[in-house]
């Protein structure tokens, strides 16, 4: 499945509505490990395919977004299930690490 640019105007159809879990991956343009963490979700979203939606929310664009999830720093990734936050994880991440945020989720 495809990155998807989440949006305050699209949040509710794409992650509080989603039938599978969201991994949503805060970030910003001028931020260093942000673009070290984008091709690791960029990778997750092509191999886990219809699993889980994967989408990308701009900081600097949706500043209410980032304030809604009290997002202080950046990377940020978080993963909603079913409309509700379920994990957070801060910094940079590795692709297992990740895989593992969202094993849980679906185990849950």
């Amino acid at each position: 499945m495809e990155v998807i640019t989440i949006t305050n105007d699209n949040f509710e159809e794409e992650v509080l509505k989603s039938k599978v879990p969201v991994l949503i991956d805060f970030w910003a343009e001028w931020c260093g490990p942000c673009k070290m963490q984008s091709p690791i979700v960029d990778e997750l979203a092509a191999e886990l395919g219809d699993t889980v939606k994967v989408g990308k929310v701009n900081v600097d664009n949706e500043a209410a977004l980032a304030l809604k999830y009290q997002i202080m720093s950046i990377p940020t990734l978080i993963v909603m299930k079913d409309g509700i936050f379920q994990k957070k994880a801060v910094g940079l991440q590795s692709k297992e690490a990740i895989l593992e945020m969202l094993e849980s989720v679906k185990e849950a």
